[in-house]
């Protein structure tokens, strides 16, 4: 079965096995999640369970979303996301059901998803890797782009031109991570790897 719910990165550390090799793992605090609406094809259009995460202080929060959530009897919560669900997954759930780490198991695979670090502004050797120009005195050369496209035909530059923009900041999904150990009275899953973002990022865990 699927199971989807949303945590926090904690940070990463590196831990050793038996053989004495070190490797890097990333320390999560995922959950506990509550059901907060559960849409149906009949009723909906499509099938999906919706789950809040981390409580707030109900000022910080519109009169739309605090109604929302009293309809579940749940308290306010910061973070609502929405997964699809197959027919079997779904029967399981109920409003206001709490979900939490209980299905997850030492060695299973997950895919984490979440915004990675933004680096603001950056140039074109950075962003895409560009070579540099001849670093000679008499070139004039050094860090710029070159020609970005012919002048008379088409007389403009195609979108999606690698060129300088804003860096990072995006969604970046990373699969098969595996799961090394499991704290379920803390809710902390330590996963084998990296995942995108910095300390405090919200993130997106799916077991399949």
């Amino acid at each position: 079965m699927t199971i989807k719910l949303l945590g926090k990165k904690i940070g990463m550390t590196q831990i050793f096995n038996t053989k004495g090799d070190a490797f890097a793992v990333t320390i999560l605090e995922i959950g506990p999640c509550f059901v907060t609406q559960v849409n149906t094809k009949h009723k909906n259009g499509y099938q999906s369970i919706q789950i809040g995460y981390e409580s707030i202080n109900a000022k910080k929060l519109t009169k739309a979303q605090i109604g929302h959530l009293k309809k579940a009897n749940l308290p306010p919560l910061k973070y609502l996301h929405e997964y699809k669900y197959n027919k079997q997954d779904i029967d399981k759930y109920q409003i206001g059901n709490q979900i939490e780490l209980n299905e997850f198991k030492v060695g299973n695979l997950i895919n984490i998803s979440g915004k990675n670090i933004g680096k603001g502004f950056s140039g074109y050797q950075k962003r895409h890797h560009f070579s540099r120009g001849p670093m000679s005195h008499g070139s004039k050369n050094h860090r710029q782009p070159g020609s970005i496209g012919a002048g008379t035909t088409p007389g403009r530059v195609f979108p999606g031109k690698k060129m300088a923009g804003r860096m990072g900041n995006k969604k970046i999904t990373i699969k098969n991570l595996q799961i090394i150990d499991i704290n379920q009275e803390d809710n902390i899953i330590v996963v084998k790897g990296a995942v995108p973002g910095k300390a405090g990022n919200i993130v997106y865990i799916q077991q399949k």
